[in-house]
């Protein structure tokens, strides 16, 4: 054995060590990946099992929970729902953000999305036809948290929006229910500001104060049910809009089917009009086509 050849096979043993040790760092972290995800998933299927009477009997006419709530200056709705589709196909459709632009340009307000490798770079209007150039511009930021055969986590986050609000946060976990379906749920926040606040109060005191969302606050002389206005109605409604099309874009994700995609956003938030309903069918079509090409 020659003088270098001790130290040749010490630096041997180190560089072993090293991937050694990196090796089990790295299956460390895969375990508790692993374990977090079981932890959520399991953790969803325990909520929908809470849940399992307001999903079979509700007004909505499908497996859906729809509740909201306003704390302070932060506003959030959720949704819990039965997906019609095999987890596999939702986990797919719901990956990237190409994806996320065909699920969020269904929204009226969006008037334009462009998928970027990290987010999403957006524009928000009017419910009606507005020109790109008189929308509000934001981006969100994209991650998938999670991403396994038996849960998925995605968010978009962004720090800013229009007239004042901020922390926007669309969120949404899913896991499989059994061959055929699919748990989800969907939360959509944001807080606001005074600016915002301002902004709010006048529109919901002019042309939005006949709105309503989904809670039922009561009943009326007649004892039909009435429901709750105000900020959480507004935020319902656009809960709602973004569950919807994520229900739509996960069963017509090709790009082929945008036309399918529209019809049936469409034709679902008019089975509640009283919430949902703000333009005619062939408006929002030809509004439509035209800001998906932006």
């Amino acid at each position: 054995m020659s003088f270098e050849q001790p130290f040749t096979l010490a630096r041997r043993g180190h560089a072993a060590n090293r991937l050694l040790q990196a090796t089990l760092v790295a299956c460390a972290l895969l375990a508790a990946t692993g374990a977090a995800q079981a932890q959520d998933a399991a953790a969803l299927h325990a909520k929908f099992e809470s849940l399992q009477d307001k999903l079979a009997h509700n007004a909505y006419g499908r497996p859906l929970v729809l509740q909201s709530t306003q704390a302070g200056d932060h506003l959030e709705g959720e949704v819990y729902a039965r997906v019609d589709q095999p987890y596999p196909m939702v986990q797919k459709a719901l990956q990237g953000t190409d994806n996320w632009c065909g699920i969020l340009i269904l929204h009226l307000n969006v008037k334009m999305c462009h998928a970027q490798p990290a987010g999403l770079d957006m524009a928000l209007g009017r419910k009606y036809d507005q020109p790109v150039d008189d929308a509000y511009k934001l981006h969100f930021d994209y991650k998938l948290a999670s991403d396994g055969p038996d849960y998925l986590k995605a968010e978009l986050t962004s720090g800013d929006g229009p007239l004042g609000t901020k922390d926007y946060r669309i969120a949404v976990e899913a896991a499989p229910l059994d061959a055929a379906h699919t748990m989800l749920h969907m939360s959509y926040a944001y807080g606001f500001g005074f600016t915002a606040r301002v902004a709010l109060n006048a529109y919901l005191s002019t042309a939005g104060a006949d709105k309503v969302g989904f809670s039922v606050s009561g009943k009326d002389a007649d004892g039909k049910p009435t429901y709750v206005g105000g900020v959480r109605g507004l935020v319902e409604r656009n809960t709602m809009r973004y569950y919807l099309a994520i229900d739509d874009y996960v069963a017509t994700p090709a790009p082929s089917q945008l036309e399918q995609r529209l019809n049936t956003w469409f034709d679902a938030t008019e089975r509640y009009p009283r919430q949902l309903h703000e333009v005619e069918k062939n408006d929002y079509l030809v509004m439509k086509r035209e800001e998906a090409k932006r």
